[in-house]
């Protein structure tokens, strides 16, 4: 008689340690859920480069890539200094940013800022093709081929990009391509702000 209630409490304790797992999951679930349903871009990831200066810039120059006939700089300071400057992170192998080119040959447009970038981790001849057949928004391109630059800037994944006031701070950073939602809410109104707008 005295085994039945040790019994029941044993049984009791394989349901809690069987329902555990699933009590787990129905958590994690809803604070991902919660973290889907805020309205908030995901993709808006704080850096604790915003606000500071920007890594300094000493890249060699994609050999063979030009701008209206005349060969690319180097992407160094002198490139971007006194200027606000939209650094793009990219490479050819990249499928997002090969969506993303149309979106930053449109900004090159954008007599208030210019565009350059990185070339991350990628083949010279693969990225001069990227360049000749999608077109090319920057100004100086810096190869970036074992990725220490990237490192440097706190890249997540490409691509990615920040914009760069004139005095060399960082104003703002995307990670993974622009979309019209991202321009809207972040990049536009921080080249606003930038730019002495509203």
């Amino acid at each position: 008689m005295s085994e039945l209630p040790e019994r029941r409490g044993t049984a009791k304790g394989r349901i809690a340690l069987a329902l555990l797992p699933l009590t787990i999951f129905a958590c994690l679930a809803a604070m991902f859920w919660s973290q889907l349903d805020s309205g908030r871009d995901i993709s808006e990831i704080p850096s604790a480069l915003i606000g500071t200066t920007a890594p300094s810039l000493a890249l060699p120059p994609l050999e063979g890539a030009t701008l209206k006939d005349v060969p690319m700089p180097a992407l160094t300071d002198a490139a971007v200094k006194g200027r606000l400057t939209l650094v793009n992170v990219w490479a050819s192998w990249c499928v997002p940013c090969r969506a993303e080119n149309p979106i930053m040959l449109a900004l090159a447009r954008d007599p208030r800022l210019q565009i350059v970038g990185i070339n991350y981790k990628d083949q010279t001849d693969n990225a001069l093709r990227f360049l000749g057949e999608l077109g090319n928004p920057f100004s100086a391109v810096g190869v970036d081929p074992r990725g220490r630059a990237a490192i440097d800037w706190g890249v997540y994944g490409i691509p990615e990009s920040y914009l760069v006031g004139p005095d060399g701070t960082i104003l703002y950073k995307r990670v993974g391509p622009f979309d019209d939602r991202s321009l809207s809410e972040g990049l536009m109104p921080a080249i606003e702000k930038a730019s002495g707008g509203s």
